[in-house]
C-alpha cells in the first residue's frame, strides 16, 4: 500500500495498547531522541493520558505548561491510534503559527523518527476552508465580482489592484493555492477576486477547472492521511453544517483550546448591513434581469428592502439591543421576505442553466448572498423572546469608530453560548482531547468545561499537583491574609472593573467562594490534581489533568502587584501608572513587553514615555506586528507596548524579555454586548455573572499574558501588574490561582532591586 494511503474503518475503536504496535512511551522516547530533545515527565504523563482518553473514549482536558513538549505528547498517541485502526485523527489549532509549526517542523520530524518502529512513516496533511484556497475558475474570470462590490481589476492603478496583480503572478507558481503561503498577504477585498466560499462553489464536476482545484486537492490529500491539521474555524463549520467538511475521524485533538469558544462563537456569528443587502441585490440581478415580469418584480422588492434597511440602520443606537424597535423589525421582515422570494426564483432559473458554468457560478453566488441575508434577518427577528435570559442569540449594532468612517452601520448576531453546540455536534460524536498551557482558570477546569458544554461534577481535590501538594485555591487564599501578594478582604474602589453590570462592593463581599453556578467554588479544586468530571449524560464523560511545567516558577519569576497605586479609572492611565512603568523599565534596562487592556492606553503610554525613557520604545501599529516583535527580540534594550494580539502571540525567549507589565486586570469592557449578555443570563439563573463570565475571562487573559515571560528553562524575569485589585479585591485569589506560582511581592523597592540585579547579571 502506498505510504500516503490507508484503509478506512468507519467508527473503528482503538485496540488495547498491547496489540497496537509499540507502546506509546516507547514511541515517545524514539520521537524525543529523533528530534534531539529531552524527555520530560510532564510530557510522558500527558502522552499516557491522551492514550487513555483515546482507548476509553473519555474526553480529556489537559493543561501543559510552556516547555512541556505538548505537541509530541498528543501527536505520538494520535499517530499510534491512526496507524493501528486505519482512521484519521484531526488536530485543530487556533493560530496559523501553530499549524505551520506542526506541518513544517513537528510532524515531519516525528514521521522520520517513528518510521523504523512503525513500519511506515505516518502521513499528514493540512486542510482549511474553501475560502482559504485560490479558485482557478474565479482567477480565470469565472463569475467575477460585479463593479458595485469591487471596482478593481488586475490592471487597476490602486492598492487593491496591485494586490490582485500580485495574486495572478503568485497563482502561476503556487502548488497549494493556500492564502497563508502568500507573504506578504493581501487585503480581503483583493483575495475575494480570486477565491470563493463553499456555498458559491458550483462543484468540481461542473467546474471547468475542477480537475485542478486547489481546495479539492487538499480535501483528497486529507482523506488519505493519518493526521489532518486544521483550524478551530473549520472544526466549528464541520459542527455547524449538515454537509461533510472534515474527513471521517473518530478522535479530535484541540490545541490552543483556551480560544475554542471564541473561535466557534465567531464562526456561528452573522452580520447584516445595507451595503451587504445591496450587493446581494446586484448579484441577483445578474441572474433574474430579463427573465420574467415576476422575477423583475421580486428583484425590485429586494432593492427596495435593501434601501429601507439603509434608512433604518443609521438611526439604531450602537450597542446591545434588548428590544427590537418597530422600524427595524419592519425593515428586517421586508428584507427576509424579499430575499427568500428571490432565492426561490434563482433556484428555478438554475434548473435551466445547469450546463452553463458561468451562469451557474453567478447563480450560486446570488443564492449564497440571498440565503445569508434571509437567514441572518430571520435569526435577528427571532432573538427577542419575552424571557431575556432564555434568548439563544445576542444582537447588537456596531457603529464605525472615528478611524473607521467608511465602515457602514452593521447589525451583528451571535450565540449567547456555544456549549450546547459543542456537546451535541463534537463531544457526542467523537473522542476529544483539549489542551493548552492555560486551561485551569481560577485553579479549576470548570469555567472552561462549562463553556464547552461538558457536565460539572465533584472534583477530587485531595491529590498533589505538579508543583507540590496542596496548592491552595482562591477561597483558601481569601480566608487568610489575601494570599502570597498580601491582598486582604477590603476590596478595591470599584472604579471601572471593566465588567458589565459589575458592582465591586457586591462582588468583593460575595467573593469567589460563594459557590454560585459552579465557577465560584473553584477554590475547592486543586489546579494540579486529576479532575474527573461526572459521567453525567452519555458521551460527555471527561477528565482534567494538569501535567505541570518544567519551569521552577518561584525561582525563575516574580509576580509584582503594585498595591500602592490607585485602582484604574476610565480616563486613561493616571500619572502614577506612567511613573511606575518608567521606573520598572529603567530598573530592567529595557527588555519590557507592555500588555495594555486597550490600544488607547498603549498609545498613551508610548506617547508619554517615548521622550523620557532611555530605551527604544515600539508600539503596536507602528509597523506590522511580526516586524515589531522581531525588532523587539533582536535588541535587548527595546521595549514593546501593545494590546490583545500581544497578550497571546509573542514568543521571545532569552534576555530580550525580562519584564512583562500589565496595566490592569483585563475584564471585558462594560459595553461588550456578548459578555454583558452572558453575565445577565448567569445572574438570571441565580449565579454570579461577574465571576462566571468576567472573572473567568480576565483570569484566562492574565494567564496568557504572564505566559509571555518564561519561554525556556534559562529565562528569568518579572510580571508586574499595576492594578492593585489583584492584591486587594475579594476575587483576587481566583485570578491569582490562574497564574503560574511565581514568588510574589507588593513592595516596589523589592521589585526594582530584583530587576536591577537581573539586568546586572545578564551578559
Amino acid at each position: 500500500m502506498p505510504s500516503g494511503e490507508k484503509q478506512r474503518q468507519a467508527g473503528a475503536t482503538s485496540p488495547a495498547p498491547d496489540t497496537a504496535g509499540p507502546e506509546v512511551t516507547t514511541l515517545l522516547a524514539a520521537a524525543v531522541e529523533g528530534i534531539g530533545g529531552t524527555e520530560r515527565s510532564g510530557q510522558v504523563t500527558m502522552a499516557q493520558a491522551v492514550e487513555r482518553s483515546i482507548v476509553t473514549g473519555e474526553h480529556l482536558a489537559v493543561q501543559a505548561g510552556t516547555g512541556t513538549g505538548k505537541s509530541l505528547a498528543y501527536l505520538v498517541p494520535a499517530v499510534a491510534h491512526a496507524m493501528a485502526t486505519g482512521s484519521s485523527v484531526v488536530v485543530a489549532t487556533a493560530t496559523i503559527a501553530l499549524q505551520r509549526q506542526l506541518i513544517d517542523r513537528d510532524l515531519p520530524r516525528l514521521a522520520a523518527a517513528l518510521e523504523p518502529l512503525s513500519g511506515r512513516a505516518p502521513t499528514f496533511a493540512i486542510l482549511k476552508g474553501r475560502g482559504n484556497y485560490l479558485c482557478r475558475y474565479r482567477l480565470n474570470g469565472g463569475a467575477p465580482e460585479e463593479p458595485g462590490e469591487t471596482l478593481f481589476d488586475p490592471a487597476a492603478v490602486s492598492a487593491v489592484g496591485r494586490q490582485v496583480q500580485r495574486l495572478h503572478e503568485w497563482a502561476a507558481g503556487t502548488e497549494t493555492g493556500d492564502r497563508d503561503e502568500l507573504v506578504p498577504g493581501v487585503e480581503d477585498r483583493a483575495w475575494r477576486q480570486v477565491a470563493i466560499s463553499a456555498k458559491e462553489c458550483i462543484g468540481a464536476a461542473r467546474c471547468p477547472n475542477g480537475f485542478e482545484c486547489f481546495a479539492e486537492r487538499a480535501r483528497e490529500r486529507a482523506g488519505l492521511v493519518d493526521i489532518v491539521v486544521t483550524n478551530h474555524a473549520l472544526l466549528a463549520i464541520d459542527a455547524l453544517e449538515d454537509f461533510i467538511v472534515l474527513p471521517e475521524h473518530d478522535v479530535v485533538v484541540i490545541d490552543e483550546a483556551h480560544d475554542l469558544v471564541s473561535r466557534v462563537t465567531t464562526a456561528a456569528s452573522r452580520e447584516l448591513s445595507a451595503p451587504g443587502a445591496e450587493a446581494a441585490a446586484r448579484r441577483t440581478a445578474r441572474i433574474l434581469t430579463g427573465e420574467t415580469p415576476k422575477a423583475g418584480e421580486l428583484l425590485d422588492q429586494l432593492r427596495e428592502a435593501a434601501e429601507g434597511l439603509g434608512r433604518v440602520l443609521p438611526e439604531v443606537t450602537p450597542g446591545r439591543l434588548d428590544i427590537l424597535a418597530e422600524p427595524l423589525a419592519t425593515a428586517l421582515t421586508a428584507l427576509r421576505a424579499a430575499a427568500t422570494s428571490c432565492a426561490a426564483q434563482v433556484r428555478a432559473v438554475g434548473k435551466e442553466i445547469s450546463d452553463d458554468a458561468e451562469r451557474l457560478a453567478a447563480g450560486r453566488a446570488a443564492l449564497a448572498a440571498l440565503s445569508d441575508i434571509a437567514e441572518t434577518a430571520e435569526r435577528i427577528l427571532g432573538a427577542f423572546g419575552d424571557d431575556i435570559a432564555a434568548r439563544p442569540d445576542v444582537v447588537w449594532m456596531d457603529r464605525a469608530g472615528v478611524d473607521e468612517r467608511q465602515r457602514p452601520p452593521t447589525l451583528h448576531v451571535a450565540p449567547l453560548q456555544v456549549g450546547g453546540l459543542l456537546a451535541e455536534r463534537v463531544f457526542r460524536r467523537r473522542t476529544v482531547v483539549l489542551t493548552s498551557a492555560t486551561l485551569a482558570v481560577g485553579g479549576s477546569f470548570e469555567p472552561l468545561a462549562r463553556q464547552w458544554g461538558l457536565p460539572l461534577g465533584d472534583q477530587d481535590d485531595g491529590q498533589a499537583g505538579p508543583d507540590g501538594p496542596g496548592r491552595k485555591g482562591p477561597a483558601a487564599d481569601d480566608a487568610t491574609d489575601g494570599g502570597p501578594v498580601g491582598g486582604g478582604a477590603a476590596g478595591g474602589s470599584g472604579a471601572d472593573d471593566g465588567a458589565a453590570g459589575d458592582d465591586v462592593a457586591r462582588n468583593d463581599a460575595a467573593g469567589p467562594d460563594t459557590a454560585a453556578n459552579g465557577v465560584d467554588r473553584a477554590g475547592a479544586d486543586l489546579a494540579g490534581a486529576d479532575r474527573v468530571g461526572a459521567a453525567g449524560r452519555h458521551g460527555l464523560a471527561w477528565s482534567g489533568r494538569d501535567v505541570g511545567s518544567p519551569f521552577d516558577h518561584p525561582r525563575s519569576g516574580i509576580l509584582y502587584v503594585a498595591r500602592h497605586l490607585p485602582p484604574p479609572g476610565r480616563d486613561g492611565l493616571p500619572p502614577s501608572y506612567l511613573t511606575e512603568i518608567r521606573e520598572l523599565i529603567d530598573a530592567a534596562g529595557g527588555r519590557t513587553l507592555g500588555l495594555f487592556s486597550s490600544m488607547r492606553a498603549a498609545k498613551q503610554a508610548t506617547e508619554e514615555l517615548r521622550g523620557v525613557l532611555g530605551h527604544p520604545l515600539l508600539c503596536q501599529g507602528d509597523d506590522a506586528t511580526a516586524q515589531l516583535v522581531r525588532q523587539f527580540a533582536e535588541d535587548e534594550a527595546t521595549c514593546l507596548f501593545g494590546t490583545l494580539s500581544l497578550w497571546q502571540g509573542v514568543d521571545v525567549p532569552g534576555p530580550a524579555l525580562q519584564l512583562v507589565v500589565i496595566d490592569r486586570i483585563p475584564f471585558p469592557r462594560p459595553d461588550d454586548p456578548l459578555a454583558s449578555a452572558r453575565q445577565r443570563a448567569v445572574a438570571a439563573r441565580g449565579g454570579n455573572g461577574f465571576m462566571t463570565v468576567a472573572a473567568a475571562h480576565a483570569g484566562l487573559l492574565l494567564a496568557q499574558g504572564a505566559g509571555r515571560l518564561l519561554r525556556t528553562m534559562e529565562d528569568k524575569g518579572m510580571v508586574a501588574v499595576l492594578d492593585p485589585r489583584l492584591a486587594t479585591a475579594r476575587y483576587s485569589g481566583f485570578l491569582r490561582a490562574s497564574l503560574p506560582p511565581f514568588w510574589a511581592t507588593t513592595d516596589p523597592a523589592v521589585a526594582r532591586a530584583a530587576l536591577r540585579r537581573l539586568a546586572a547579571r545578564t551578559p
